[in-house]
């Protein structure tokens, strides 16, 4: 059976790839897997239908025969551990490619979505400044800490791994902030990744649904 997923019919990031079925979508160009998008609107994402594979009404979810998933992390886990090209064979270096998925959802993207969201959603309190200073702290420390650890090298730890598609799907949330053009290194891994065809197919594909929608409107 083909795979299917779900993605916002209007994502928010109007085409940006920002949502997090990027990363699914990314992962199965990555390892050659053909799949199927099932779009949602908002409303359909909180109905009865979909809640049976997402409690939290959210996407993506992943679909293939029996096996239902949810969050875009143990999407990637899942895809990179069933089919070749997004973990290495050694042992050892397969399990810092998983702490490396895991450091880009637990450590890096929590201060840059509150970031983000604060700069949405806080623009007319009289604290805006004040917490966007200090949130801005918060991204620049981690980006400083990944900055050294990533030095010169062009991925985290070796080859390209699910860990650096996860980490460049992360910090793809910066764009348009200036906060990572700071680090020379981790613009330029970022930009590394973007080049990979899988993800230009990837890409390109959430992209044709904005327009797509645009079309339509």
């Amino acid at each position: 059976m083909t795979i299917t997923i779900t993605a916002f019919e209007r994502s928010p990031d109007r085409g940006g790839g920002q949502a997090r079925d990027m990363r699914v979508r990314w992962a199965l160009e990555e390892v050659g897997r053909p799949y199927e998008v099932r779009l949602l609107s908002f409303r359909a994402m909180k109905e009865p239908d979909h809640r049976r594979l997402h409690p939290f009404g959210q996407i993506p979810t992943y679909e293939d025969g029996d096996l239902v998933l949810f969050e875009s992390g143990a999407i990637v886990l899942h895809i990179a551990g069933n089919q070749a090209g997004l973990l290495p064979d050694d042992a050892d270096a397969r399990a810092r490619a998983i702490a490396w998925m895991f450091a880009a959802l637990n450590t890096v993207e929590p201060p840059i979505v509150d970031h983000e969201m604060a700069g949405l959603l806080d623009r007319d309190k009289p604290w805006h400044d004040k917490r966007l200073a200090v949130l801005e702290g918060r991204v620049g420390e981690r980006l400083g800490e990944l900055s050294s650890r990533l030095g010169d090298a062009d991925w985290l730890d070796g080859a390209f791994s699910a860990g650096d598609l996860m980490m460049v799907t992360v910090l793809r949330r910066l764009d348009g902030s200036g906060l990572l053009e700071g680090y020379p290194n981790l613009y330029a891994y970022v930009a590394r990744g973007e080049a990979r065809p899988a993800f230009e197919r990837a890409f390109a594909a959430q992209l044709a649904v904005f327009a797509e929608g645009a079309r339509d409107r």
